[in-house]
């Protein structure tokens, strides 16, 4: 009985003190100053962990896309505002005015070429000009580079020029090619001025090379002879002889071999020098052309020409023979260089 009536009491005395306790704890949360304070709370904490992912979110942000700066809204605050930050540099009129103050450095780097690249293409990738890649590259006949050979390409248009004798500037050589003497001598490192030693190298940019220049190298200088078929009987360079069987000659031009009396034209404009017969070409013409070039048209079965004609491409000046030394009708068609013979294919278009 004593420990059922301790277990009662206990219980009472338990139950009593919790009323003590929550009772006044109820009557607090039932007022309106502690709604207010659990309501501020929960707001902080939502405070707090809506800041700290906005944070993120943000950080995150400037990483996917590496935006940032300064904000304006009018074209006006922007230019005030880059005012205080990066003072004007002013310029006279006359650095304004003059064009190495503009002048673009000169630099180079190496192209490889691929397959199916020709000058032109390559040149149009980079802004500058057929004749600045042919000068620079010192190309003799734009139709033979090559797959894989290594290119210099400079910064900006223009030509290589050697000195021809002491005492050429800047000045002088620009106004050979009607370009700035100013920007010549800028991108070389000299004044207008400087006196220069014959053999010296400078790169004269925005000039080109001469239109026979040109031509020769890209192959286009000279028409062909005959305007119909033929047939390349023989090339130009080493040959077995036709004549000396088991000897070995030099065959200085190209045989064109056709049916008699076919008309043969100037391959180039120029003025007739010589005609004649000899025992090796038959009847023959020779024409004088610029830039040191001469052409010869040998085993002609006529000649429709006289010395001292100037002929043009559309010239008729002879027919196709067998006269000389021939085995058959061929026009033989050489081209002197300087007074040395050069291999025709290269320059015929």
């Amino acid at each position: 009985m004593n420990n059922k009536n301790d277990f009662h009491e206990k219980k009472e005395f338990i139950n009593t003190f919790l009323h003590c306790i929550i009772k006044p704890f109820k009557m607090v949360m039932s007022t309106k100053t502690f709604k207010i304070l659990i309501i501020s709370a929960c707001s902080f904490c939502f405070g707090i962990i809506s800041a700290g992912v906005g944070v993120y979110i943000s950080k995150t942000q400037v990483l996917k896309t590496g935006m940032g700066g300064y904000e304006t809204t009018s074209a006006a605050s922007f230019e005030s505002y880059n005012q205080m930050q990066m003072p004007e540099q002013i310029l006279t009129e006359e650095e304004l005015a003059s064009p190495v103050s503009n002048s673009p450095v000169l630099t180079y780097e190496t192209y490889r070429v691929k397959k199916g690249d020709m000058i032109g293409y390559i040149a149009d990738k980079y802004d500058i000009t057929q004749d600045t890649i042919i000068s620079v590259n010192n190309i003799k006949q734009s139709r033979l580079i090559q797959v894989g050979q290594y290119l210099k390409i400079p910064s900006m248009p223009g030509i290589l020029y050697t000195v021809k004798k002491d005492g050429e500037t800047p000045q002088s050589i620009a106004k050979k090619y009607d370009i700035n003497a100013e920007k010549c001598a800028f991108v070389n490192s000299l004044t207008p001025e400087s006196s220069l030693i014959a053999g010296t190298s400078l790169f004269v940019p925005d000039a080109e090379l001469d239109w026979a220049t040109r031509q020769e190298i890209n192959g286009d200088l000279f028409h062909k002879p005959l305007h119909a078929r033929y047939w390349l009987s023989s090339p130009y360079g080493w040959r077995d002889s036709p004549f000396d069987a088991g000897k070995r000659t030099f065959h200085g031009g190209i045989d064109m071999a056709i049916g008699q009396g076919t008309p043969i034209y100037a391959a180039l404009d120029g003025k007739v020098t010589a005609t004649g017969f000899n025992s090796v070409y038959g009847n023959y013409v020779i024409i004088t052309h610029h830039s040191g070039y001469k052409s010869l048209y040998g085993h002609m079965s006529r000649i429709t020409c006289k010395k001292g004609n100037f002929v043009y491409t559309n010239t008729k000046i002879g027919e196709v023979g067998s006269t000389g030394m021939s085995t058959g009708p061929h026009l033989h068609f050489t081209v002197y260089k300087n007074g040395k013979t050069v291999n025709p294919l290269t320059l015929l278009n």
